[in-house]
């Protein structure tokens, strides 16, 4: 059991640190009136614009009545509209309005400014050697997800210090 955070090991800390930055994040958001789980929807809308509900609930990995609830107060706040698919009249396609557009520069410049923060002090090498650590520890979890659970042999979680 972990009871110094000295004993806490990288899992913790990569928990640790993208929780203190969704909350630095919020914070510095919150003047624009955007939550974070608003914030997501239009980020993936301005890569993929036209997604359904469906395809954004799946990106979000949330429930699609969430995400219908999600995007019901985004349409509110006249960030998104609802455009019906030709050929099937259940199916709408969510688009960024020009509105959502404009927000989107301002909520670049948050990100990219909490980004700078959270870099501070570290060289470019150092900023680079981390980006490369972490694509190969997200690529190491990726493929350990698509294996499914482990054997029953592999043992327990007995190493709380993840």
């Amino acid at each position: 059991m972990i009871i110094h955070d000295s004993q806490r090991g990288p899992g913790f800390l990569l928990t640790d640190t993208a929780r203190l930055l969704r909350k630095l994040i919020d914070r510095r958001l919150q003047p624009l009136g955007l939550s974070r789980a608003q914030w997501a929807v239009l980020a993936i809308l301005s890569n993929h614009e036209g997604l359904s509900q469906s395809q954004i609930s799946h990106e979000l990995e949330i429930e699609k009545s969430t995400a219908g609830r999600l995007i019901d107060q985004i349409e509110k706040s006249g960030w998104i509209e609802r455009r019906q698919i030709p050929g099937d009249r259940r199916l709408w396609s969510i688009h960024l309005t020009e509105r959502a557009r404009q927000l989107l520069v301002e909520v670049e410049g948050v990100i990219l400014h909490a980004r700078d923060e959270m870099l501070r002090g570290l060289s470019a090498d150092q900023q680079q050697y981390l980006t490369d650590i972490l694509q190969t520890v997200k690529a190491n979890l990726s493929n350990a997800l698509e294996m499914g659970p482990p054997h029953a042999d592999a043992g327990g979680f007995d190493d709380v210090a993840v």
